[in-house]
């Protein structure tokens, strides 16, 4: 399972709920989600900003690019 998919299931979010929190379609958190497109800078940090709640130790790296 990919990191991205993993992160948002700890938090207890759908993937419909994810893509209103970060203004886009369903379809294109999907898409991001199967990288078959790339997340936005702006749609990292809103991730991170909901993710860090939980976890305040996590960083954007942890979550993105490690």
């Amino acid at each position: 399972m990919n990191k991205i998919v993993g992160y948002r299931k700890m938090l207890g979010l759908t993937q419909g709920e994810m893509a209103r929190y970060l203004n886009i379609s369903e379809v294109t958190y999907r898409n991001k989600e199967k990288g078959i497109s790339a997340f936005k800078d702006k749609e990292m940090k809103l991730f991170y900003e909901v993710f860090s709640r939980k976890n305040s130790k996590i960083t954007i790296e942890d979550i993105f690019f490690s």
